[in-house]
């Protein structure tokens, strides 16, 4: 069985506080968007995982067999044999990582008829990692809290023309949030997003990360004013960095450094 886990990109980035327990809190809007890894997975004699694409990081089980353990400990699973193929850069802010552990958690519940419900999959989700639960339902939300406490917004953003730009500068999300000091934002974003037309979110939809982020890294900076220039109407940058998504009323075509990863479709 095949399924396709997709990116996200974070509509504005708040960090309003850091807990006792060394996580920030966060509110953000998380939107999904069509750029997807491929994950596959068949019974076995024995579990087992390969993996293809962009090379992942070897800090620690990955999150798939991580999922795979959670429910094992539960519904006694049989052995899997898994392919990850990755197209998602990592580490880029896009919630590649979360939403290939999300979607293994849903392919193994319709592989083995395991008849979770949705709430159930998103409790489960939210204790994989703090992106992960968005990935369940996979419409646009408010989030809050460590990215666990998900709202449903009601965003259209159909008939968009999104471009995406992963320059393929890896920032430590522990680092970045270092460079941060937590305050209440200025504006709610869940009005801005619903009741402000996108050609007026620049200033009011903001990303902390992007003044630290942007001043140690310029290019960051510069290829989101590249994409105001080629008439965005709203650019930001995603999550923790590094990727910058810029939304357009029709289809462009922007010339980036041939380094740059770059993903744009219509939504």
């Amino acid at each position: 069985m095949v399924v396709f886990p997709n990116a996200k990109i974070n509509l504005g980035l708040n960090i309003v506080k850091k807990r006792a327990d060394g996580y920030h809190e966060i509110r953000t809007c998380f939107v999904p968007i069509p750029w997807k890894d491929a994950l596959e997975m068949v019974e076995a004699e024995k579990t087992t995982i390969t993996t293809t694409g962009i090379p992942i990081p070897d800090d620690g089980e990955n999150i798939v067999m991580k999922a795979y353990h959670i429910l094992k400990e539960r519904y006694a699973l049989p052995p899997v044999s898994i392919h990850l193929h990755k197209h998602i850069p990592v580490g880029a802010g896009l919630g590649g990582g979360s939403s290939d552990g999300a979607f293994a958690l849903k392919l193994l519940n319709e592989l083995f008829s395991l008849s979770m419900s949705e709430a159930q999959l998103s409790e489960v989700a939210a204790a994989l990692g703090a992106d992960c639960a968005f990935f369940i339902k996979n419409r646009p939300a408010l989030a809050e809290g460590i990215g666990e406490k998900l709202s449903p917004l009601d965003l259209s953003l159909n008939g968009k023309f999104l471009m995406v730009v992963n320059p393929g500068i890896h920032i430590a999300t522990a680092r970045a949030y270092g460079m941060i000091s937590p305050k209440e934002p200025l504006w709610n974003l869940g009005e801005i997003l619903s009741e402000k037309s996108m050609d007026e979110w620049e200033g009011l939809v903001v990303n902390d990360f992007e003044k630290p982020l942007f001043e140690e890294y310029p290019e960051l900076a510069a290829i989101k004013r590249k994409l105001y220039e080629n008439g965005a109407l709203y650019a930001a940058m995603s999550g923790s960095g590094s990727s910058i998504y810029g939304f357009f009323d029709e289809e462009k075509s922007i010339d980036f450094h041939e380094r740059y990863q770059v993903f744009s479709a219509f939504l």
